[in-house]
């Protein structure tokens, strides 16, 4: 009896102790999954201006609310979402309690869609535009944790809250080195909303873009919230040469550089064969440019022979022009597999307006992919058919059963005419 009861205890313990030790990790391993969480904290302009109707038909705030809605139901399970609104409660004339109106209308942790949905019908364009003072508090909206942290700022005007100036403040911001990155909306076309705008989202290594559609507005916040749940790649630094034989020579990766107004850089790949390079590369335009631009990108072998090329245009109502292209890579039919220099050339069409100064170059960001290339790769360009010859043997082959069955059939019926 003492023996069943000595085991029956120790059982008990043991259960007990691997009880602990599961639960312990467990604990641990959703403290970790929280830390590593992606914070975005979306920040949005209330003040008076919004009341304007000049998108779709429609108010500012009532394009924002609906883009709003829009990408709270897009956002991703893993993504912390919090919203901040500016100007959103005091009505009055004093500037110095106008430019204290900040709030945090929806805190940054797990999304409840339905209650951040009704806080943000609450809202009615009010009072003032404290861009620098909003940018402040979300920055320690997004305090702790080690994942992605993004602020995106979508405002229709200037900060009236001067002499904090929101550039000085993305700068400080910048400079505590906590990985937040800030990007930035403009609703209207306004130059000098725009130079503001893009001032705070170059000093984080964000991005500005200028919307004037609702559609346009909820996509482009769409893909900021869903690229904060994307892994971090950070950008390489390159200086692209004026001609193929002094580029520099890059890998698959994520490259930043700065092109000069109609001017073209220079960079060289390794292809081997049976690869296949992938390129892309963007053209912001940072400062006002006149309408009408483009960007190229071209893949030309070492002696000038271009393979490839792909072009992107704008007519002023876009920011950031892109492009791509592919090459494939035939594999070699003996025993040699020397790799082959491809030169990539980018070329922009951008031209700055009036009193615009050209320095520093436009922002340039160019991604390369060399991955696997498709099986048999050097039927790529035979006569131009590429993989359409199966489709074509296809055809003709269905062509002549057809044939042959119709002639049997005719040659039936006529048969049977005779005999009858």
């Amino acid at each position: 009896m003492i023996t069943r009861q000595r085991l029956a205890a120790g059982a008990c313990a043991l259960f007990a102790a691997l009880a602990a030790g599961i639960a312990v990790p467990a604990s641990a391993v959703a403290d970790e999954t929280t830390a590593l969480a992606p914070k975005v904290d979306l920040v949005l302009d209330v003040s008076g201006s919004m009341r304007a109707r000049d998108i779709d038909g429609q108010s500012r705030m009532a394009a924002a609310k609906q883009a709003f809605n829009e990408v709270l139901d897009a956002t991703p399970e893993e993504v912390q979402l919090g919203i901040r609104t500016l100007g959103a409660n005091y009505p009055g004339d004093d500037r110095k309690e106008g430019c204290k109106d900040t709030a945090q209308l929806y805190p940054v942790g797990p999304l409840d869609r339905v209650e951040a949905k009704t806080a943000v019908a609450t809202l009615t364009p009010t009072g003032w535009t404290p861009i620098g003072p909003a940018l402040l508090k979300a920055a320690t909206d997004l305090d702790g944790g080690e994942g992605t942290k993004r602020i995106v700022l979508i405002s229709d005007g200037e900060d009236t809250c001067a002499p904090l100036d929101p550039c000085v403040v993305a700068r400080e911001i910048a400079a505590k080195g906590i990985g937040l990155t800030i990007d930035t909306l403009g609703l209207v076309p306004n130059t000098k909303m725009r130079q503001q705008l893009s001032c705070i989202a170059e000093a984080t290594g964000g991005t500005y873009t200028s919307v004037e559609h609702t559609d346009e507005l909820a996509d482009k916040v769409n893909q900021l919230v869903v690229r904060a749940a994307d892994p971090v790649v950070t950008p390489v630094a390159v200086e692209g040469a004026a001609g193929c034989a002094n580029a520099p020579v890059v890998k698959s990766g994520l490259y930043t550089d700065r092109e000069e107004f109609g001017l073209q850089r220079w960079y060289r790949v390794e292809v081997d064969p049976g690869k296949e390079l992938r390129a892309s590369v963007s053209v912001a335009a940072d400062r006002a440019v006149n309408p009408d631009y483009g960007v190229l990108l071209r893949a030309v072998t070492t002696h000038g022979r271009e393979i490839v090329r792909g072009e992107g245009n704008g007519t002023g109502r876009t920011d950031v022009i892109s492009t791509g292209l592919r090459y494939a890579k035939a594999e070699a039919d003996d025993d040699e597999s020397t790799a082959e220099t491809v030169c990539l050339q980018v070329t922009n069409s951008f031209s700055a307006a009036g009193g615009v100064k050209s320095a520093p170059g436009l922002p340039l960001e160019l991604t390369v992919d060399v991955v696997d290339g498709p099986s048999q790769a050097s039927d790529v360009a035979s006569f131009g058919l590429g993989r359409g010859w199966w489709l074509l043997g296809t055809l003709v082959l269905v062509g002549f059963l057809t044939g042959v069955l119709w002639g049997w059939i005719s040659r039936w019926r006529v048969a049977v005419w005779r005999t009858n």
